[in-house]
């Protein structure tokens, strides 16, 4: 059933490249923005399977939505101390930006 959602499709992808990203911050950061990104991240992927197994999916997708909102924050930071290099700041922009109009999408099916 999950897999009759391209945004869990999209999210579990990208899921997987934010941790690979997130274990190669400085190990000055490792356990504060590093984690925080990853329990976002985490946190996020379980609304996409709450939001599928829902009848009311707008609180959930509500959630989503600002699930991202601060990853798109905590990732500009991540960009701006160059711990990201810029492109794969603009991929994972691009990415959350692509999920959030699937989001969008579906509150107003």
């Amino acid at each position: 059933m999950l897999s009759d959602y391209p945004i869990f499709e999209k999210w579990y992808s990208l899921l997987d490249w934010i941790l690979d990203r997130v274990d190669s911050f400085p190990k000055s950061v490792r356990v504060t923005i590093s984690t925080h990104i990853s329990n976002l991240a985490l946190d996020t992927l379980e609304l996409v399977i709450e939001m599928v197994y829902t009848k009311d999916k707008k609180p959930i997708l509500n959630s989503i939505n600002l699930k991202l909102e601060k990853l798109r924050i905590f990732f500009r930071l991540c960009k701006d101390r160059r711990y990201l290099a810029i492109s794969q700041y603009e991929f994972v922009s691009k990415e959350i930006n692509a999920v959030g109009l699937m989001v969008g999408g579906l509150l107003k099916a």
